[in-house]
């Protein structure tokens, strides 16, 4: 098997409940990279994601709860969704118990699943560019604030784990100006779905 294409599209691992993000966000986040993540059965493999802790100034929970982030403080395995400059939503799971408001920013997948629905909804042909990036693949899922706070096992929303162990690069954050030291984000080796290079 190529190794940018971890997991056949057919067959995705069992369903992940909201018990497996009860854990530290630093654990859950690799855990994520090769699990398959649909909404209204479309979407595709995670290749790509960042760690938040609210201990660190880069997460929005980091000042405390507000009616923006609320859902972070709320329990694990639920989805958070927020606006980012104004443009384009971003969608976060999270991680950790109630109170910690911890969570991990999908920021790309390898489309596998209603590749003509986000080809339709992107306006673009090329798969590498469907979801390459936190606003493409919202946009290709057709992700808004709709969904924020909704469960992550409950449909219309579907995760299942991967079904076997990939290579993982980790590097730091992009797109921040605070604790950007922390090698906080995660990508599936060799994947030409990432939204930059590690």
């Amino acid at each position: 098997m190529a190794p940018n294409r971890i997991a056949s599209p057919q067959k995705p691992g069992k369903p992940l409940k909201r018990a497996f993000f009860g854990r530290s966000v630093l654990e859950v986040a690799p855990d994520l990279i090769g699990a398959t993540f649909l909404v209204d059965g479309v979407g595709g493999i995670i290749v790509e994601l960042e760690a938040y802790h609210h201990t660190e100034p880069a997460a929005h929970s980091f000042n405390g709860p507000t009616a923006r982030n609320q859902v972070m403080f709320g329990p694990p395995g639920f989805i958070y969704v927020y606006r980012s400059y104004g443009i384009h939503w971003c969608i976060n799971f999270v991680c950790e118990k109630r109170g910690s408001a911890s969570a991990v920013l999908i920021r790309a997948l390898e489309p596998t699943h209603g590749l003509a629905t986000m080809r339709r909804r992107r306006k673009l042909h090329d798969e590498r560019l469907l979801c390459s990036g936190p606003g493409k693949l919202t946009e290709a899922l057709a992700i808004t604030h709709a969904q924020n706070g909704l469960p992550l096992d409950v449909p219309p929303i579907a995760l299942y784990a991967r079904t076997e162990k990939p290579a993982i690069v980790t590097g730091v954050r992009i797109g921040i100006t605070k604790a950007v030291e922390l090698p906080w984000r995660y990508g599936l080796k060799g994947s030409k779905f990432l939204s930059r290079p590690f």
